[in-house]
């Protein structure tokens, strides 16, 4: 039997609880957030996305006689989930025909325009990125997804940007795309949410039965009032209809986009 590998993928790990480190200066705490410390990456079409180059861990390391850091980004696992969330909400409309090219433009050259129109079809347009500006330097991953005929598919595209200080470089190639099954994209983010929550499941049930570290602020009951209430946000981003006017977002796209037409012309 051929087993293939999914065209999608997040991936995470968390912080060893111990290492994790609180917030606040003279009353320091731990909250939900805090607590999904850890590193992650997309895994598209066999590529790792959000995976620094050799150069740039060393760069990172700043000591040549210490360990390796992980090679992926080091955040708080919550901001991926929160954004692959936010796609699932705003970004599973199907985009016409007539606007997939305008969807598949990853970096467009709008006009800058103050109006109704124009506004409707930045926001549409703008809900396909992925949310990364938290990073210094990060890709700009995109996602649209297209129904024709029998085909109900998702397509990624991502794209590197070089770093001015020439510190953070990812590896691989510097642009990409994949299409896949509309199911497998949102069986992918599933897997994620229900990883993330089982790991901190685990880790709320730890403190617990530990209590907090010495001196550090930790109200178990909004724990775990909070995670109970995000255990609720995909299933709530799923259900969510958009309500996207399309011949609001043509009017707007045409407008923002007609300068660009005239000087090809």
């Amino acid at each position: 039997m051929i087993h293939t590998a999914p065209a999608i993928r997040f991936r995470f790990g968390l912080t060893p609880l111990e290492l994790v480190r609180p917030w606040g200066g003279e009353r320091p705490e731990l909250h939900w957030f805090a607590l999904t410390d850890g590193w992650y990456c997309i895994d598209l079409g066999g590529h790792e996305v959000l995976r620094y180059s050799e150069r740039t861990v060393q760069e990172l390391r700043n000591d040549s006689d210490a360990e390796p850091p992980n090679p992926y980004v080091d955040y708080y696992v919550v901001r991926l989930w929160e954004d692959v969330i936010a796609l699932v909400s705003e970004a599973m409309q199907p985009v016409p025909q007539d606007l997939v090219d305008v969807a598949a433009d990853i970096s467009p050259d709008w006009a800058w325009l103050d109006t109704p129109e124009a506004e409707a079809a930045l926001t549409w347009h703008s809900a396909g990125y992925l949310y990364a500006s938290y990073l210094r330097i990060a890709p700009h991953v995109r996602c649209w997804r297209t129904i024709v005929g029998e085909d109900d598919a998702v397509t990624v595209t991502w794209e590197h940007r070089a770093d001015p200080e020439g510190v953070i470089e990812f590896v691989g190639p510097q642009t990409g795309r994949v299409t896949m099954p509309t199911s497998e994209f949102l069986a992918a983010v599933t897997e994620l949410d229900r990883a993330l929550f089982a790991a901190m499941d685990q880790r709320i049930s730890e403190l617990e039965d530990a209590g907090p570290p010495p001196g550090v602020q930790l109200d178990m009951e909004q724990l775990r009032h909070e995670h109970r209430d995000r255990a609720t946000w995909l299933q709530r981003a799923r259900d969510r209809d958009p309500g996207t006017d399309w011949d609001v977002v043509r009017v707007g796209a045409r407008m923002l986009l007609a300068p660009r037409a005239a000087e090809e012309d």
